[in-house]
Formats: structure tokens, sequence, C-alpha cells
């Protein structure tokens, strides 16, 4: 029998991780208690010749990341429903099309901006849509803007990118957005600061993999800072924690997330608002 999977065991460093965080939620959603409705991830893991098992991790932050991520587009998008998403280092995010499955009747429009490696996998793996336009290219290549459609409304988000760049790089982007999309969001995830302090060179998820090194992070009043030195940036937003499957993860870190003493030193979902 042929194997007609898709073989993605040339993706390296900061894109390889793309595939990690697919894994995850694929499995998540694959659970009896599943806590996130992905079945292209399903699909998209069944399609990919790769050792998924060196990762190692699977757990459900991955997924909760990804629910964070979709319930503060759809709100968005409820109240701006031919708004642009703009989806920057998108890696094999499947958000579209659970978006496009809790929003009747969508009209919203996605722009994917991603490396050629990338670009290429998605394009072989996922379905095309005429609301879909898709750049291979850095999201560090500001050209990008300018495909964008400000007229109904413009949401980023910076899903797994912004804690890999350097901090310049990772606020130059930043303020650039913020200049250029007046009105719009800005939706990203940071790691604790710890992280860069104490792993480097880079988290170990098992013995064969190790997550690339994460030179950029802020801590909750760093972030709540940003209204106050990056122009064009009005409001910060400290997104809340997903519940999850579990006491650890229904209780327990959703408390943790929310307890004011850590605030500085856990992750954080932020949402920027663009004046």
């Amino acid at each position: 029998m042929v194997d007609d999977r898709i073989d993605a065991s040339d993706l390296r460093g900061v894109s390889e991780t793309a595939l990690l965080t697919l894994y995850g939620r694929a499995h998540q959603a694959r659970h009896p208690r599943a806590i996130i409705d992905d079945p292209m991830a399903i699909r998209l893991v069944d399609a990919i010749d790769f050792d998924f098992d060196k990762f190692g991790r699977k757990g459900q932050e991955l997924a909760l990341r990804s629910l964070a991520f979709d319930r503060a587009t759809a709100e968005f998008l409820r109240s701006h429903p031919r708004a642009t998403v703009v989806a920057l280092a998108e890696g094999l995010q499947t958000t579209f099309w659970r978006l496009n499955a809790q929003i009747p009747d969508a009209q919203f429009r996605w722009l994917t901006v991603d490396l050629e490696p990338i670009v290429e996998l998605r394009t072989k793996l996922l379905p095309s849509s005429p609301r879909i336009e898709v750049l291979a290219q850095s999201a560090l290549d500001y050209s990008w803007m300018d495909r964008v459609d400000t007229s109904e409304g413009v949401f980023i988000t910076a899903e797994g990118l912004l804690m890999y760049l350097q901090p310049a790089e990772a606020m130059d982007l930043i303020t650039n957005c913020a200049k250029r999309f007046p009105g719009g969001r800005m939706l990203f995830d940071l790691p604790p600061v710890m992280v860069k302090r104490f792993a480097p060179k880079g988290l170990r998820s098992s013995k064969s993999y190790r997550v690339p090194p994460m030179p950029f992070s802020l801590s909750a009043d760093e972030l709540a800072d940003l209204a106050n030195t990056v122009p064009g940036v009005r409001a910060v937003h400290d997104l809340p924690m997903p519940r999850g499957r579990g006491f650890f993860f229904d209780k327990v870190f959703p408390a943790f997330w929310h307890f004011t003493p850590v605030r500085n030193y856990r992750g954080a979902y932020t949402m920027l608002e663009f004046g």
C-alpha cells in the first residue's frame, strides 16, 4: 500500500514548532473528553509523515491557548462580521475553520502570513477558500500590511510568535501594527519571564526534542505599560485562562492565572486595542 502522507521532516527551528502545537491540539481533539473541537487538526496529523512522538508534549496547554485565541477573535468578529483577521506566523493552526463553524453566516476574511516551507505545507494539506489569502513571507517583512483590507476592521493574531523574536524585533512589530491599524486589535501570547532567564537554550520537552529559545517576554505590568509607551496602543487586556479537563486544568491552573501575586510571573494572553 502506497503511503501518500506529506513529508514534513524538513521543517527546522521555530517552523518545526508548528508540528508540536498541531500534535497537541489534535491529541486533545481526539480525547474522549475533548476540550477543543478541531477535526481539521486531526486530519492534518493523519496526513503528515512525521515522528510526532519525539515532541513528548501533547498536554492541554496547547489546546487551551488556541481556545483563548478563538474566544477573543470570535468576540471581535461578532461585532465586526466582515473584518480581516491577519494570522502572523500561523504555522499549522486551523483557526479559520473552527471560527467558521462557530459563527453563523461567517463573512470574515483571513490573511495567513508565514515562511515558504509552512505555506507549502498548508497549500498541500488545507482546503482553499475565496476568503483566505496566503503570503509566503516573514511577519517582519511589513509589506504584508499593504495587503490588509482595513475597511471592516482588523484583528491581528500572533499565536506562538513573539517569544521567538529578539526583543527589538517583537517590539518593532507591535509598534508598526499599532501605527498602521488604528481601531484594530492585536492578540499574542508570551511565556513566563523566567523562561528566557532559566532556559536560554530552550525548554526540553522530551529526551529527543528541545523547544527553540524564547528571548522575548514581558511581565503583566510591563504589558500593561504598553498603553503608555507605544504610540497608538489605547488599551491592554490581560485575557483569562480557559478551563480545561481534570482538577488541575479546570480548577488549579485558571485560579493560579487569576491570582494577583503571581501575575508578573506567569505567561500571558494579551490583546491590544489600537487607537
